[in-house]
């Protein structure tokens, strides 16, 4: 049975103070608001992922997780952080592959399939991006190239390893524009990413796998989309960085 997960990415954003405080009142509301078994995941800047980790209560129902990591365990690697490294501070979930890692350090398929291993193989969950621009959502053949990025990076894996593997949507062209696919348009997306699993993993794989939105969801928009059957949660930018509409978006999980 595949989980609801809520991620909260908050990119290069907050002081050590406002982090500190957002990360207090989010802990505390879901705490206190959230009945559901929605899984959510913080993912702060890796310089608060230490302290991050003394707020979150082993067993409760927030997990801590990266932005992203590098694909060896360690070397001479300036400014990098290792999985190995993210797994000995408690990080359980590591975003990959995330459409501006891809545009703004030109990560590839290739790279990220090696980013992917390292991570299954600390321990860690990878929450894999993958998308469109928009350019090729109105022009060109976006679902072969979305399926493409999954092919590449992931179907390498076994179906067990796979199995480990939380899979996140996210239309570029919806990223911080203030656009977002109509939920109808995301559950096509999400039911042909999970055809596409089938295909190579078999139906329980697929049926297994988590499968989020990521791109402009917020507290309007959430309940829509997660609605759909085939959307399992979000991948949230802009939201997750006030408490409030963070945790509206999680409530919104069903």
């Amino acid at each position: 049975m595949r989980k609801k997960i809520v991620a909260g990415n908050w990119k290069m954003n907050k002081t050590a103070d406002e982090a500190t405080a957002l990360l207090s009142e989010v802990v505390n509301m879901i705490k206190d608001e959230v009945t559901s078994d929605v899984r959510v995941v913080l993912c702060p800047p890796a310089l608060y992922l230490t302290t991050s980790r003394q707020y979150l209560t082993a067993g409760g129902k927030i997990s801590l997780g990266a932005q992203n990591c590098h694909e060896k365990a360690s070397g001479a690697y300036t400014g990098e952080i290792s999985a190995p490294m993210l797994q000995s501070i408690g990080v359980e979930y590591v975003i990959l592959g995330h459409s501006e890692r891809r545009q703004y350090f030109g990560e590839t398929n290739a790279q990220l399939a090696e980013k992917v291993n390292i991570a299954l193989e600390n321990g860690l969950t990878p929450i894999f991006c993958c998308g469109e621009s928009r350019d090729l959502r109105e022009n060109g053949d976006y679902d072969a190239f979305v399926k493409n990025q999954i092919t590449e990076s992931l179907f390498h894996l076994s179906a067990e390893a796979f199995g480990n593997v939380v899979i996140a949507y996210e239309p570029i062209w919806a990223i911080g524009t203030g656009l977002t696919a109509s939920s109808a348009q995301a559950q096509d997306m999400h039911f042909e990413l999970r055809r596409h699993i089938a295909g190579q993993y078999g139906d329980t794989v697929a049926q297994d796998t988590s499968i989020l939105y990521g791109g402009s969801a917020n507290e309007k928009n959430a309940a829509e989309l997660f609605a759909q059957s085939d959307v399992d949660g979000g991948l949230i930018g802009g939201a997750s960085l006030k408490s409030r509409e963070f945790t509206i978006v999680v409530k919104a999980v069903q």
